[in-house]
């Protein structure tokens, strides 16, 4: 069978391809792998219409090898990994397709600490979720328990991310965009604790709507919405608040590397950067690793997913990382991206140099890339083609030194990605416009 597990977590459609007895088997075997007797699991969700049939699932399976279940209620997924490693649980498990659309679902597994599994740990899950019908069961008098702390956890978390919030004044006009997902109800309050003057949008959630032309994917709706009510600044969640993306007075969506490097060069310019790394994927703009090389510092760049990020910060000793999408950590505060805290830490930034957004984004200067996303049958036979090899070949002659070639087969749906990056902006369209309708062409 294929892997189970992208780079996060299982996802598909709900009901469809990923049905409760796929959420049921990994509950048996989280519970096994991660558990035992007398643990217990932490389980939130987004505001999916599916999420609390997943979620049941989840807690059957569990209880039924004995381990406790306490549900934390819809919550973003930083939330609950700030809550698994914050309390005694043996693991959590997150329902959430994240940034996407309603119909989707997904299920992601965190450690004891909070952290993304090892793919050796995920490996083992699969492994067990193929038998879980072979893992027997416990006494009627063993079962374990669910209990509903919903209330309870969401509210730590606020407390948490408030109490950091209020370290930061500042009087700005903030719009929030909270794509109808699981930071609709915790969100506008944080933001709120800056001092800041927050109008919020998509932050009315009815099961359906998650994503829905809004949110850090859809970040149009924030844009006109900064312009038309004369905000100072905008972020724009996605459905589970662990992405941020911000929008400058202009109306104009700040770039994901802009905002990473804005952040970088002011740890850098306090000597808060450690080794004056920042960890970044594979698809990081070319222009803020010179951007940091100017300012004396440098990247490390990984493999495309956050838990590779976090990976290469533990190893390098990196306090900050992220991608481009709006991913973005800072080990001072967090073992995974948080979009709240990356909105807050964008406030502080722009708050303490007193300069807006847009001339804080603008000191790191871009390379000219274009991304391009092809919906395919077969993603994972590109390299096998020899048609595109040479069209990959080919395009990397006409870019010369410094451009870059990169495609890659994506980890969370049936798509091939295609990233070209050069000094020509218009050849560097050229390319990336024919390497995907070719593989459109030779994969579908």
């Amino acid at each position: 069978m294929s892997r189970l597990f992208g780079t996060d977590g299982i996802r598909g459609v709900a009901n469809g391809d990923l049905q409760p007895s796929l959420a049921f088997a990994l509950g048996r075997a989280t519970a096994r792998r991660l558990a035992g007797p007398g643990r217990a699991l932490v389980v939130g969700q987004d505001t999916r219409r599916s999420g609390d049939m997943f979620v049941a699932a989840i807690a059957a399976g569990a209880t039924s090898l004995g381990a406790d279940v306490h549900l934390a209620g819809v919550l973003p997924t930083p939330a609950l990994a700030y809550i698994a490693g914050e309390d005694d649980f043996a693991g959590a498990i997150m329902v959430s397709a994240s940034h996407n659309p309603a119909a989707d679902n997904g299920l992601k597994v965190l450690d004891e600490r909070g952290m993304k599994l090892d793919d050796t740990v995920e490996e083992e899950l699969e492994s067990l979720i193929l038998q879980a019908d072979e893992l027997g069961g416990v006494p009627p008098e063993a079962i374990g328990r669910v209990h509903d702390r919903s209330a309870e956890l969401r509210d730590r978390y606020v407390r948490h991310l408030s109490g950091l919030a209020a370290l930061i004044r500042t009087d700005l006009h903030v719009v929030l965009d909270c794509a109808n997902g699981a930071g609709s109800q915790v969100a506008p309050e944080i933001v709120a604790a800056t001092g800041a003057r927050v109008e919020t949008i998509h932050a009315a959630p009815d099961g359906s709507n998650i994503n829905l032309a809004c949110g850090a994917t859809a970040p149009a709706s924030l844009a006109a919405e900064v312009l038309a009510r004369g905000a100072d600044i905008g972020f724009a969640l996605d459905g589970d608040a662990d992405r941020c993306v911000a929008v400058d007075a202009t109306g104009t969506v700040v770039d994901g590397d802009q905002l990473i490097g804005m952040l970088a060069l002011e740890r850098i310019g306090r000597g808060a950067l450690p080794g004056g790394l920042v960890v970044v994927t594979v698809l990081s703009n070319g222009g803020l690793g010179a951007a940091m090389e100017a300012a004396g510092g440098s990247v490390i760049r990984t493999p495309v997913g956050d838990k590779y990020i976090l990976e290469g910060m533990l190893v390098s000793g990196a306090g900050l990382g992220g991608e481009k999408s709006g991913h973005v950590i800072m080990r001072e505060h967090s073992s995974s991206g948080d979009g709240i805290l990356t909105a807050l830490e964008v406030l502080r930034t722009v708050a303490e140099a007193g300069a807006p957004l847009a001339d804080l984004a603008g000191r790191i200067a871009l390379f000219p890339q274009e991304q391009r996303a092809v919906r395919v049958r077969h993603k994972d036979a590109w390299e096998g083609d020899p048609d595109i090899r040479r069209a990959i070949a080919s395009a990397e002659r006409r870019l010369g030194p410094g451009g870059r070639v990169l495609v890659r087969p994506s980890g969370t749906e049936p798509a091939l990605r295609v990233m070209i990056e050069g000094s020509d902006a218009g050849l560097v369209a050229e390319l990336a416009d024919a390497i995907a309708a070719l593989a459109e062409e030779r994969l579908h």
